[in-house]
C-alpha cells in the first residue's frame, strides 16, 4: 500500500499549501478507491484525501468499508483533520482500521472510536 500512496502523492493539488496528502479507501470485498487533497484559494472549498476516496468509493456505489490508509508527504505522520473525522466516524464502522503513514513508510494504526470519540450524529440532532 505504501508505493499506491506514494504514487497517489503526485496527483495531489496543494498548491498553497504544498501539504500533499493522498488516501486509500478500501472495502470489505476489496475494492480500492483513491483520493487526494485537493485544494482552493478559498481553504473552505478545499477537500481532503480521505473524504475524497470515500466520496469516490460512495459515488461507485460502495459504503462497506474495511480501512483507510493516508499518508502524508512529509516525515511526519498526521491522523484526519476533525472534519474527517467527522465524515469516518459516520460512515465507517468503530472498530474500522486507519492507517496513517509518512512518506518514509513509518505508520500508526488507530481505531475509527480512537480518533473518534466523542462523534456528532444523527442522535445529536433530535
Amino acid at each position: 500500500m505504501f508505493e499506491k500512496l506514494k504514487d497517489l502523492l503526485k496527483n495531489s493539488y496543494a498548491k498553497y499549501s504544498n501539504y500533499r496528502v493522498s488516501a486509500i479507501i478500501v472495502t470489505k470485498d476489496g475494492k480500492e478507491f483513491n483520493g487526494v487533497n485537493i485544494e482552493n484559494a478559498s481553504y473552505g472549498a478545499t477537500i481532503c484525501a480521505e473524504r475524497s476516496a470515500i466520496s469516490n468509493a460512495i459515488s461507485n456505489g460502495y459504503k462497506d468499508f474495511k480501512e483507510l490508509y493516508v499518508m502524508v508527504d512529509s516525515n511526519i505522520i498526521a491522523p484526519p483533520c476533525f472534519i474527517c473525522r467527522q465524515v469516518i466516524s459516520e460512515l465507517c464502522d468503530k472498530d474500522m482500521d486507519i492507517i496513517c503513514m509518512n512518506n518514509v513508510g513509518e505508520q500508526k494504526r488507530y481505531k475509527v472510536s480512537e480518533l473518534c470519540v466523542y462523534p456528532f450524529s444523527e442522535d445529536n440532532l433530535r
